[in-house]
C-alpha cells in the first residue's frame, strides 16, 4: 500500500505536461543547430574536431536533464528556506570573479570562475538566487512593499548590489536581465511605480555618468552609437550584427536546410553562442523560427499559468520569475541578433552553448514542474474545486498588482 501511494505521488500526470513537451522539442532543435553552427569552428580548432562543441554541449544538456528529474521530485517550498544561504554564495562567487588571485588579469572581462579544466558562471546562479530570495522574502513581507524606506528600498539595494559586482566584471546583460526580473517580482508583489521611479532615476543617471567618463564603460557607449549609426562601422562593432542580419535576410520562407548555412563559416564570430538565432533562421528559415517561437511562447503560457494558479504565494511569484527570467532572456537575445537593440552578449535559453546557462535553466525548469504539480493548472479537479482555486489564486494576483494607496 505504501509503494502504491509513492507511486501516485509521483505520477508524471501530476506535472504539467506542456512545459515539459516544449522543453524536450527546444532541447531536440537545439541541438541539431547546436552541431551545424559549430562543425566549421571545431574543425578550426586545436584538435580539428567537428564535434568537439556539439559533444560538450550534448554532455551538458544530459547533466541538467538529470538535474531537472531530480529537482521536479524535490518540494519547491525547501527552496524558500534555502534562499538566503544561495543568495549569499552567489553574491561571494560574483566577488570571487573579480577577486585578485582569482581574476585573470590577461583578459579584461572577468565572468568565470575554474577550478582545473571545469569553468563556471556565477551570474547565471544569481539570477536564479535572486529570484529564489525575493520570492521568498515577499511572501513572508509583502505588506511592508507600501513602504519605501523599510520595504521597498532594501531589496532596491539588494537588486544594486548585485548589478554593481555583475558590472565590475563587466557583464550589461546580466545586469539587465536582474534587473528586469527582479522588478517584475516587486511589481506583482505589491511595489508602487512612483517607488521604482525614485530609487531608480538617480541611478540611471549615476550610470549614464559612468559609461560616459569610465574607458572601462566606453564600449556601451560606443555599441549605443554604432546601433544608431547603422553600416557606419561594418568591419568593427557592426561586424556581427551585419552579417546576422545577412543570414537572417538569406534564410527566407523555407530556409537552406539543415547544415547548408553559409554565415557559419566565420562571418559570425561563434556562431553556435549568442547569435545561434541567426544561424537557425538562415537554414530552417521563416517557417523554423516561428515553430521555436512557437514553443517558447506555450512554454512561457504555461509557466504564467502555473503562476497564477500555484498553491501559495511563495510558490506564486517563484514560478513568476523563473518564467519572466526565460522569457526576458529569450525576447533579449532575439533582439539582439535582429538588431532591435544595440549589440550586447545574452545566450539563447536551451540553444547557446554554455553548460552553467544550460544546466542552471533546466534545473528551473523542474523546479517550475514541480510547482505545477500542485498549481492544477488543467481541468483536473471537481468543479466546484476548480472554481475555488481559481477565485483564490486570481483574486490573489489580481491584488499584488493593485496599489495599496
Amino acid at each position: 500500500m505504501k509503494w502504491n501511494q509513492r507511486l501516485h505521488k509521483f505520477n508524471l500526470r501530476h506535472y504539467d505536461f506542456w512545459i515539459f513537451l516544449c522543453v524536450m522539442m527546444l532541447l531536440a532543435i537545439g541541438l541539431v543547430m547546436i552541431f551545424s553552427s559549430s562543425a566549421p569552428s571545431s574543425v578550426r580548432g586545436k584538435d580539428g574536431d567537428a564535434y568537439s562543441v556539439f559533444r560538450n554541449q550534448l554532455r551538458n544538456t544530459a547533466i541538467g536533464f538529470a538535474g531537472m528529474l531530480v529537482l521536479s521530485f524535490v518540494p519547491y517550498r525547501l527552496w524558500s528556506r534555502l534562499s538566503p544561504l544561495i543568495l549569499l554564495g552567489a553574491l561571494a562567487l560574483l566577488g570571487l570573479v573579480v577577486a585578485p588571485g582569482f581574476a585573470d588579469e590577461s583578459v579584461d572581462v572577468h565572468r568565470w570562475l575554474y577550478i582545473g579544466s571545469f569553468g563556471f558562471q556565477p551570474s547565471e546562479l544569481a539570477k536564479f538566487a535572486m529570484v529564489c530570495f525575493l520570492s521568498a522574502s515577499l511572501a513572508k513581507r509583502r505588506e511592508r512593499l507600501k513602504y519605501f524606506f523599510k520595504g521597498f528600498l532594501p531589496y532596491f539595494l539588494l537588486i544594486v548590489a548585485n548589478v554593481g559586482l555583475l558590472m565590475i566584471e563587466p557583464h550589461l546583460s546580466g545586469s539587465l536581465i536582474i534587473v528586469g526580473v527582479s522588478s517584475l517580482i516587486l511589481f506583482t508583489a505589491g511595489a508602487k511605480i512612483r517607488h521604482f521611479f525614485f530609487a531608480g532615476a538617480p541611478l540611471v543617471a549615476g550610470a549614464v555618468v559612468l559609461i560616459s567618463v569610465v574607458e572601462k564603460y566606453r564600449y556601451i557607449l560606443d555599441r549605443v552609437l554604432a546601433f544608431q549609426n547603422p553600416g557606419l562601422d561594418p568591419l568593427g562593432d557592426d561586424w556581427q550584427i551585419v552579417n546576422s542580419l545577412y543570414a537572417i535576410g538569406s534564410g527566407g520562407l523555407f530556409g537552406r536546410g539543415i547544415g547548408r548555412s553559409m554565415q557559419k563559416f566565420l562571418y559570425i564570430p561563434e556562431p553556435y553562442n549568442d547569435f545561434i538565432f541567426s544561424v537557425m533562421a538562415e537554414e530552417l528559415g521563416f517557417i523554423g523560427v516561428a515553430s521555436v517561437l512557437i514553443l517558447f511562447g506555450v512554454l512561457i503560457w504555461r509557466g504564467f499559468k502555473v503562476s497564477i494558479m500555484a498553491g501559495d504565494l511563495f510558490g506564486s511569484l517563484f514560478a513568476l520569475g523563473i518564467t519572466s527570467l526565460i522569457a526576458i532572456q529569450a525576447l533579449f537575445n532575439i533582439a539582439v541578433v535582429t538588431r532591435t537593440v544595440p549589440v550586447t552578449g545574452v545566450s539563447l535559453p536551451f540553444f547557446s552553448y554554455g553548460g552553467t546557462s544550460m544546466i542552471m535553466f533546466l534545473g528551473e525548469i523542474g523546479i517550475l514542474l514541480n510547482i505545477s504539480k500542485s498549481a492544477h493548472v488543467d481541468t483536473v479537479l471537481p468543479v466546484n474545486e476548480l472554481r475555488a482555486a481559481e477565485i483564490t489564486h486570481i483574486g490573489r494576483l489580481r491584488k499584488f498588482v493593485q496599489n495599496d494607496d
